[in-house]
């Protein structure tokens, strides 16, 4: 078997990450999904970027199509400090790159755009991610798997409920989790054989490197819009090709505690967001950030640490089962089961609660927040209640969900 070295050496990686994620408006209004802020200090994508770093892959392409600027800026930043400027990865974006100058009409087609860069490497596999989920996960033995397989295409798969499969692309598998069929958002979806769960698939694929060159050049000839789902994995399907699934479930990384073993999280729409977030500032959560042996790698910057100042009677300064990023400061205040990002600056007498705040957010004097999602560098005006009276919150141009968490969008300049 490949050493992690081999591997990563043969090893080419795209990931896509030019989603629009417009059930995430209107955090996503001004950024692709992949540059929204999760966990306080990362973006989205800093989750399949350090998961790619950290399996040993040394080629990474991120392309990058929808409000791009704030994404490429974030990757050369933190990436390129992170691993030298052109060493791990090489963004590259339609909106200045393409040849075609047009924009990536599926996620087959955004492969087949550059597909010189597959065609011009030595490698073996090619891996092709999503840039828009929160897992962890060694890809090295998906790769390896799929090695031992003589697989033409390895698919990632999460092992779901019958009840939740309907909500995704669903395999049928063999004995050997060779994919018999495909059927995306299944009335009655097929169970895995002797288990009564489905195989759903995650986005991510490992192919052979000659045999994605193949079927890129062939489905191109069928569809403009050549998406993997719709159509590449019907038709390798149809001409016999030898797709497996990889199930998630079976992914261990160093320093793994049980309760993290296949956690993986879309956060595609406000709620399931926000519930992420919050999962992080419990106790024991599921998804662990101190696990240092693979660490999730982003910007740090030059920030100062985060404190809180005054302790009189009222006007205390505190953090409590919060997340608090550097560069904040907590004054005369209380923050509660909170994710602060960086630079934020709670003033005194307010409370802020079950919150999320994404970087250099002011809050003034007098505040009461809760269940609130405030976006980057919105100033909360002296004496403002959020979240308390939720039809007045929406008379103030904020979006409500129905669950009622509220989001504080950037306003217009």
């Amino acid at each position: 078997m490949y050493s992690m070295d081999n591997v990563g050496r043969n090893t080419i990686a795209m990931v896509l990450a030019g989603g629009k994620g417009e059930r995430l408006t209107p955090l996503t209004i001004r950024r692709a999904k992949p540059s929204v802020a999760f966990g306080g200090k990362y973006k989205i994508i800093d989750f399949v970027l350090s998961n790619m770093f950290n399996s040993g892959i040394k080629t990474v392409y991120i392309l990058t199509q929808y409000r791009a600027f704030s994404l490429n800026k974030h990757i050369r930043e933190s990436w390129g400090k992170w691993t030298g400027l052109g060493e791990f990865y090489v963004d590259i974006s339609p909106e200045t790159s393409s040849e075609s100058e047009e924009w990536f009409r599926g996620t087959a087609d955004a492969i087949l755009q550059y597909l010189r860069f597959v065609e011009s490497s030595d490698a073996d596999y090619v891996a092709i991610f999503g840039g828009d989920h929160i897992y962890k996960m060694d890809i090295t033995q998906m790769i390896n798997f799929h090695r031992m397989n003589r697989a033409d295409i390895t698919i990632a798969a999460l092992e779901v409920s019958v009840e939740d499969a309907s909500r995704f692309g669903v395999f049928s598998v063999d004995d050997d989790s060779k994919v018999t069929g495909f059927e995306e958002k299944p009335a009655v979806p097929e169970t895995i054989p002797g288990r009564n769960t489905c195989y759903a698939s995650m986005g991510n694929y490992i192919f052979s490197t000659k045999k994605l060159i193949e079927v890129l050049l062939e489905g191109k000839k069928q569809h403009a819009d050549l998406d993997f789902g719709k159509h590449v994995i019907p038709m390798m399907l149809a001409g016999g090709d030898r797709i497996f699934a990889y199930n998630f479930n079976d992914n261990v990384i160093p320093g793994m505690k049980p309760e993290e073993r296949g956690y993986w999280k879309d956060v595609g729409t406000i709620d399931s967001y926000y519930e992420a977030n919050m999962d992080l500032i419990h106790v024991s959560p599921q998804l662990n950030l101190y696990n240092y042996k693979w660490p999730i790698l982003t910007n740090q910057g030059n920030l100062p640490p985060a404190k809180t100042v005054f302790d009189d009677g009222e006007r205390r300064g505190q953090n409590i089962n919060s997340y608090v990023c550097a560069g904040c400061i907590t004054s005369g205040s209380t923050v509660m089961r909170s994710i602060l990002g960086p630079l934020c600056k709670i003033n005194s007498y307010s409370l802020v609660e079950d919150s999320i705040l994404f970087e250099n957010v002011t809050v003034g004097r007098h505040v009461k927040i809760r269940r609130t999602i405030i976006d980057k560098g919105v100033v909360i005006p002296d004496g403002s209640t959020i979240g308390y009276d939720l039809g007045e919150d929406r008379r103030n141009g904020y979006t409500v969900t129905d669950s009622g968490i509220v989001v504080v969008p950037r306003k217009d300049k």
